[in-house]
């Protein structure tokens, strides 16, 4: 493939996959400071909530309360992985390491930048869904055999979340303004996306705001996997997904184009 000056570019999997590979080569240049939180948070947390909560609440939505909130955690993890590398990540490589400026430099467009970008956001919601998974496997709380669809999931939900939060990102001039974001934003979601208590809980109205919640559409969808619970409303979470995905996706593309240009 040429570009208009006539250089033959590589093939877009090959350009696509380079952005990737070099966010995974810096990522694991400190793996165990970057990949042991993913194996210790779940532990914290259905420690502090999950049992404790569980004393009291056996049972949610016709299902024992601890697998009920193992399968939310499965793809909140995702989420905020992908949420912080996104706005953070994604900042700092813009404003601060000048990161992109010497990438676009190589046979590569700012589109295959951050659609890089996206997948290797997706990635890694991947791999922290999955070593949730393999810890609340370890304690008997879910099997591996049956949510063995879960981490993929976890990759839409990342991918998702890394279009959503590149477009917030598209907007920031101060790195402080994520703040916003992350507490305005994500961690009231946490709590009304079906995770910790089941959305039929909730009055009318908040169970319509729900809807319009990006997590609510995964922690149903991973609940339908690890359950082999399926129903029509799950087409409509996929459906969902991918449109936000693409959406938010080509909005925050073309505003980090122009800002990556001035």
């Amino acid at each position: 493939m040429k570009d208009s000056n006539g250089i033959t570019k590589p093939p877009l999997y090959m350009r696509l996959f380079s952005v990737w590979y070099r966010h995974m080569r810096v990522y694991t240049k400190n793996i165990i400071a970057n990949g042991l939180p993913p194996f210790l948070e779940p532990i914290i947390f259905l420690v502090a909530i999950g049992i404790g909560l569980g004393r009291y609440i056996t049972e949610m939505k016709g299902m024992p309360y601890l697998p009920f909130l193992a399968t939310g955690i499965l793809v909140t993890t995702a989420m905020f992985t992908a949420a912080f590398e996104c706005t953070y990540g994604t900042f700092i490589r813009l404003e601060f390491d000048k990161a992109y400026d010497g990438m676009i430099s190589a046979p590569i467009t700012t589109n295959n930048l951050f659609i890089g970008e996206i997948l290797w956001a997706g990635t890694k919601g991947f791999f922290f869904t999955l070593a949730v998974l393999s810890i609340v496997s370890a304690f008997g709380i879910l099997s591996l055999k049956t949510c063995f669809l879960a981490p993929f999931v976890g990759f839409l939900t990342g991918a998702m979340f890394a279009s959503l939060s590149l477009l917030i990102t598209s907007f920031i001039r101060d790195i402080n303004q994520f703040n916003f974001y992350f507490t305005g934003f994500l961690s009231p979601m946490f709590f009304f996306s079906g995770v910790v208590f089941s959305l039929d809980t909730l009055p009318k109205a908040m169970q319509y705001i729900a809807e319009i919640f990006p997590l609510t559409h995964s922690v149903r969808i991973v609940r339908a996997v690890c359950f082999n619970d399926y129903s029509t409303v799950h087409l409509y979470d996929l459906a969902y997904i991918f449109l936000v995905t693409f959406c938010l996706g080509f909005l925050a593309i073309r505003r980090l184009k122009k800002r990556l240009v001035t």
